[in-house]
């Protein structure tokens, strides 16, 4: 009788362990099938500090590598209120595409809630420009340049791309220019 009951034992011990190993195992399989937190990723087009809100268009591209910001309507956001939750402040901007080959800017005009394309007359263009460049880092000051870059006497724009790494200089056609003035205007 003792051997059944070692036998019976054993068994027992074996049909537990593999129960415990199997339970571990479905545990295990289901924590990693949670939903992990997803980063949106997109051009910021509007920020707000104050209220602690970003605006953006989402990139409709699953290739990091080329970008496509044409996912609207816009997207708001509310910031994470601990800073380290979200690292440096967005730089907004509504310039979504720089099309060199074709000579055409895509910019986002809030007013319409749609793109706009600017074709534009190419005055100068840098290419394989590294962010510490001096054509966009200022030694001086250690700190990058401010882009665009209006020249009001040439009615040239210069900007920079550092994804594309170019510095580009162009001019846009009349009715544009004109707007352009009218914004710096309302800045000053």
């Amino acid at each position: 009788m003792p051997k059944k009951v070692n036998r019976l034992m054993s068994a027992l011990a074996v049909y537990l362990l593999i129960a415990v190993v199997a339970v571990v195992a479905v545990v295990a399989l289901l924590a990693g099938c949670q939903q992990m937190g997803r980063v949106d990723q997109g051009r910021v087009i509007e920020f707000n500090k104050e209220k602690g809100t970003v605006t953006m268009i989402r990139d409709a591209s699953p290739n990091p590598d080329k970008p496509d910001y044409s996912h609207l309507p816009p997207v708001t956001y509310q910031v994470p209120t601990n800073p380290d939750e979200m690292g440096a402040d967005p730089k907004p901007g509504k310039r979504m595409k720089l099309d060199a080959n074709n000579r055409e800017i895509v910019i986002y005009v809030p007013a319409l809630s749609n793109f706009a394309k600017i074709h534009y007359t190419l005055v100068d263009q840098k290419e394989n420009v590294d962010p510490n460049d001096p054509l966009v880092f200022d030694d001086v000051t250690r700190k990058p340049k401010t882009f665009p870059v209006v020249d009001q006497n040439r009615k040239t724009i210069t900007i920079y791309s550092r994804r594309q790494k170019t510095v580009t200089t162009f001019s846009v056609p009349d009715e544009i220019w004109a707007e352009v003035e009218e914004r710096m205007r309302r800045r000053a």
